[in-house]
């Protein structure tokens, strides 16, 4: 039997403008694939948008394209009806599927990039690939050079607040190449030695603990930039901390004067910490990592200087066991968390390092030297995107 072509794919491309949210999956994908040359037959483009007054204007040439809606930043999924997936019908943009990941909170864990900011007299801020095993390229700086500091990851924009008895907390984007922090806010007070939690659910970063005796728990929202507040205590003050970030805790691990404390904190109300468990031995000036099931301390010392790397579950209140080493003594160097591996960066062996150590989420083991720091760097942050 004969048919025209031309009438057939008409009949089709007509029909994208009777989808909505009850139509069939089938129905939607047969529609792109025959009617969007450049978004079907496998080829779809999904974009995120942080709302829907964000997409760009429906028009016949954007017929059939696919946008996702889904707050970021100050992440409020939840409450946000807008978040789904969006169909272009060519004239406006249809909700196709409510986004059923609305209340899963984004991952502490990063996909893209690794992030070492500042160290001792050093205001630059590196870039480490989570793809790729390589050096790192040198993508900005801070607005001051200093160390000692602590690191903090939106889902959009890294912070490197306090360290060199500064309170300043910089701000920088993770879309960009190359770019100066800003100076966003200041920390309650001046503070060196002390560790960085992020919460990408509820929308803060935190610091913790601290020279001078500091057992302050702070924090500052990623929607906007404004001053930290101080929300509650540690339960013992120390300096030289290591920071780590389940879903829903902030811990803070080891310390200075050789502190074994494993200390949790809650992101969803403001409140002390409580004592959760040990390492395996008290020291401070390590750097911490987190999987989605476990955090990590590696490095420290005080006495002397180690290279275990030692791991406690987020599941259950409990100890730290020792799980592995880096590849060399290490301390004052930061820690970074892909959704895989852990990376421990910089810090001082004896001499400022430059080496780049990866070890596996999934199995416990030794790390690998994978690369290098544009310098030897010691005292700094680390980030991931």
């Amino acid at each position: 039997m004969a048919f025209i072509l031309s009438n057939l794919l008409s009949t089709l491309d007509s029909s994208i403008g009777l989808l909505d949210s009850s139509s069939d999956l089938l129905e939607v994908l047969q529609a792109l694939n025959v009617t969007n040359s450049t978004k079907g037959h496998g080829k779809s483009q999904k974009r995120t948008y942080d709302t829907v007054a964000s997409l760009p204007t429906a028009t016949s040439t954007l017929r059939g394209s696919l946008a996702v809606v889904e707050t970021v930043g100050d992440w409020q999924a939840p409450e946000d009806t807008d978040n789904g997936l969006y169909l272009c019908n060519g004239s406006e943009w249809t909700l196709i599927q409510g986004l059923d990941s609305a209340g899963t909170s984004p991952p502490f864990q990063g996909s893209n990039y690794g992030y070492a900011s500042g160290g001792f007299t050093v205001d630059t801020i590196d870039q480490i690939s989570f793809s790729a095993d390589g050096n790192a390229t040198d993508v900005g700086n801070l607005t001051v050079a200093r160390g000692r500091l602590s690191g903090q990851s939106s889902i959009t924009h890294g912070y490197s607040s306090g360290g060199s008895a500064n309170d300043i907390i910089d701000k920088f984007p993770f879309s960009s190449s190359f770019t100066t922090a800003t100076d966003v806010g200041n920390l309650t007070s001046s503070r060196t030695f002390l560790t960085g939690q992020s919460s990408i659910a509820n929308g803060f970063g935190y610091v913790s603990g601290g020279d001078g005796g500091a057992d302050a728990i702070e924090k500052f929202p990623f929607s906007s930039d404004a001053n930290s507040t101080d929300v509650g205590d540690l339960t013992v003050v120390r300096k030289g901390p290591a920071g780590q970030s389940s879903s829903t805790h902030g811990y803070t691990s080891g310390g200075h004067p050789a502190v074994n404390v494993i200390d949790k904190f809650t992101f969803s109300a403001d409140g002390n910490a409580t004592d959760v468990g040990d390492l395996t031995e008290g020291r401070g000036y390590g750097a911490g990592q987190s999987s989605s099931t476990h955090g990590y301390f590696s490095g420290g010392g005080d006495p002397g200087r180690r290279n275990v790397i030692e791991k406690f579950p987020f599941a259950s209140d409990d100890n730290a066991t020792d799980v592995g080493d880096l590849t060399a003594v290490n301390d004052s160097h930061s820690g970074q968390s892909s959704t895989t591996h852990g990376y421990a960066s910089g810090g001082y062996t004896g001499a400022p390092s430059d080496v780049i150590d990866k070890f596996s989420f999934s199995a416990d083991g030794n790390a690998t030297d994978i690369g290098n720091l544009t310098a030897g760097i010691y005292s700094l942050a680390g980030q991931q995107y």
